[in-house]
């Protein structure tokens, strides 16, 4: 069983190959902001991959375990996220006292939804923000329906994005939420 965590990301990235491992580092790292169970480094990877979060090698720290010491083969290193910002993204500007958005020499007016909507994207570049969260902190309660509301307030921004001549546009994760990213 092994644990990877960066100390200025809040992500914590465990892997253990067995559910039983899993179960326990669940309960010791209980109280994260963000945890991320999986069986093995591949599989972190793949999904670090497809949330847009750029990784590299790093050296495994191994999580203390309660069950006696087995022989086990080596450890494969665990990813380890790199929270750098885009260029692209880090060029978008949100006046949150005008409700505007601004792509280098130009700007957009926002409605509230669109603004508190596109403030949480980007306050937080390249992270995923789950439907739960997003509709929590631009709605104020927690009931999703069906999300329509979410998807259209989307497509304006989208829209409103690629007005401006932005490079940067809000992409889905399907099932989970939506993040910034540079446009391919």
């Amino acid at each position: 069983m092994s644990l990877e965590r960066q100390s200025d990301s809040s992500l914590i990235i465990g892997v253990a190959a067995s559910t039983a491992e899993r179960v326990q580092l669940a309960r010791l790292l209980g109280d994260a902001d963000a945890l991320l169970l999986v069986s093995s480094a591949d599989q972190a990877r793949a999904f670090l991959e497809l949330t847009g979060v750029t990784i590299a090698p790093s050296s495994a720290v191994m999580a203390p375990t309660t069950a006696a010491p087995t022989a086990a083969p080596p450890t494969a290193p665990v990813a380890k996220p790199i929270r750098a910002v885009p260029e692209p993204v880090a060029e978008l500007r949100l006046d949150v006292d005008r409700r505007v958005v601004r792509w280098r020499d130009r700007e957009m007016p926002l409605t509230r939804l669109e603004h508190d909507f596109l403030h949480c994207l980007v306050t937080e570049p390249g992270r995923v923000w789950t439907y739960q969260r997003l509709h929590h902190a631009v709605w104020g309660n927690e009931h999703l329906g069906h999300g329509s509301h979410i998807h259209s307030v989307v497509k304006r921004l989208r829209q409103k994005l690629s007005n401006l001549g932005a490079t940067v546009t809000i992409h889905a994760v399907r099932g989970v939420g939506f993040h910034l990213l540079p446009t391919a």
